[in-house]
Parts: structure tokens; C-alpha cells; sequence
């Protein structure tokens, strides 16, 4: 059994908050979650930064999505104020490990860096 750890825990509830498509839709909640120098290895193979990866989110999440299935998620503390993350999502079909890096600002805890990759049912 994993020990109570108050960093995973926020680094979790804020990939949970960007995994919601209500706050995808809105390009204030997921610039509020997002590091000033965040970047990101899509799934697609291309590299997003912050603004690109917000505009898009905005753009492309259709009111009343519904969320794909998370799955696996863990999280350890690297340092003190940065939290590893590893999960896995389905969305309609479409399954990808992700990994993805938080790290504690003056704001709060805020996403610097994921990465995406494609697998097929087989390779889980």
C-alpha cells in the first residue's frame, strides 16, 4: 500500500482537472494548470508548447465530451517540488501510455512537461 504523499496527490488532481473536458474547453482553466514553459511529446508524434497545446484543447474539445477512461494512474516524488506522474488513457479506442512532470511554483503545483504514446490492446 502506497504512503499519503500531499504532492502526488495534487499533481493527480491536477491531471485530472486537464483530462476533464469542461476544462479543456477553456483556455484560462488550462493555462491556470500549465507551467509558463510547459511542452509537450504528443501522442500524434508532434511537439506542442503552451500556447499551441491551450489553443487546441480549446478548439478541438466539444461541449458536453464526455472523458475518455484513465487507467494506472501512479505517481512518485522525484524532488521536492517536482512529481512524476505515469497513466494510461482510452479515448473511443485509442489507447496511450502518458507521462507527465509537475512541478511546485509560487502558483501551485503546474504541468512542465508530458508525453504521449500510442499502443495497441496486445502491447498494454
Amino acid at each position: 500500500m502506497s504512503e499519503h504523499n500531499p504532492a502526488v496527490e495534487a499533481a493527480i488532481e491536477g491531471e485530472l482537472r486537464l483530462l476533464d473536458p469542461e476544462i479543456r474547453r477553456s483556455p484560462e482553466q488550462v493555462g491556470a494548470l500549465l507551467h509558463p514553459d510547459f511542452f509537450e511529446f504528443g501522442a500524434s508524434g508532434r511537439r506542442w508548447d503552451r500556447a499551441s497545446i491551450v489553443a487546441s484543447l480549446a478548439a478541438t474539445t466539444a461541449p458536453g465530451a464526455r472523458a475518455g477512461i484513465t487507467s494506472h494512474m501512479k505517481g512518485v516524488q522525484l524532488a521536492p517540488d517536482l512529481v512524476h506522474l505515469t497513466f494510461d488513457t482510452d479515448n473511443n479506442g485509442r489507447r496511450a501510455h502518458r507521462s507527465s512532470l509537475w512541478r511546485r511554483t509560487g502558483e501551485g503545483w503546474l504541468l512542465y512537461f508530458h508525453q504521449g504514446t500510442l499502443f495497441s490492446p496486445g502491447e498494454a
